[in-house]
């Protein structure tokens, strides 16, 4: 059977529905390859550099050496994160496209403070300034019409119910290892030999800012990042906990 067109699916909810459904079907690697074969160019990866982003960078990669990928640099990645990345972008070679705030660090914390010591209010702030700014513009100059992310569905509630492929903001969004695990993660990664983030040997599950991110210590995953005030930071969600795009 083949899946339904993704211009009719754009147009239509109960198409982009039986698309999703086709998709669930495929492998992650045959998602990747119908998806490049598929849907308008020009394609852009996005990632954080966090503990399981190795997995995205090669899958896709792999099928398309040159393809952009994206780094929203907010200035307060770990020393280790920015290590990480140079590894990953001299193994796999990758068309790193780096993008930064508008504001530097110095005069943002000169003209609001430490944003993210002032609640829901001020971490909405802070990602909308140092985050989701930075994205939305590398999408835009990049000319992107399909981004891909490695978002899944086991990470937190939040993600729970994402489809395999969404419109936003009048692009094509995929998640071709929406449906794995961690099990699957650890399976690829072991197969591929892929060099882990150095922080996960410290307790690390997820990983971004500095001042926002800690260690798994007491089971609860969702105190790992943003204080446990929320799990995302509007990249990739307009939700009412997290900043709006």
């Amino acid at each position: 059977m083949s899946p339904p067109d993704p211009i009719t699916a754009a147009e239509s909810p109960q198409a982009l529905s039986a698309l999703n459904r086709w998709l669930g079907r495929l492998s992650a690697q045959e998602r990747v390859a119908w998806a490049f074969d598929s849907l308008a160019g020009p394609h852009a990866l996005s990632t954080s550099f966090g503990v399981q982003s190795a997995v995205s960078l090669h899958l896709l990669t792999q099928a398309k050496p040159d393809l952009p990928v994206i780094l929203v640099d907010t200035g307060y990645l770990f020393p280790e994160t920015y290590r990480y990345a140079d590894e990953l972008t001299q193994r796999f070679g990758l068309n790193l496209a780096v993008y930064r705030p508008q504001i530097g660090v110095a005069w943002m914390e000169a003209r609001f403070g430490k944003l993210w010591e002032n609640g829901s209010d001020g971490l909405q702030r802070y990602n909308q300034l140092r985050k989701v700014e930075p994205m939305q513009r590398a999408l835009k100059e990049l000319g992107v019409r399909s981004w891909f992310a490695g978002l899944r569905r086991s990470q937190s509630p939040s993600r729970a119910n994402i489809d395999f492929l969404e419109l936003r903001d009048g692009r094509w969004k995929l998640h071709p290892i929406a449906d794995w695990d961690d099990l699957d993660i650890a399976s690829y990664a072991l197969q591929h030999d892929l060099p882990e983030h150095p922080l996960s040997r410290q307790g690390y599950v997820s990983v971004g800012d500095v001042h926002t991110t800690a260690p798994l210590l007491d089971g609860d995953v969702g105190k790992t990042r943003f204080f446990g005030l929320t799990r995302e930071c509007g990249l990739h969600f307009d939700l009412p906990d997290s900043v709006a795009a």
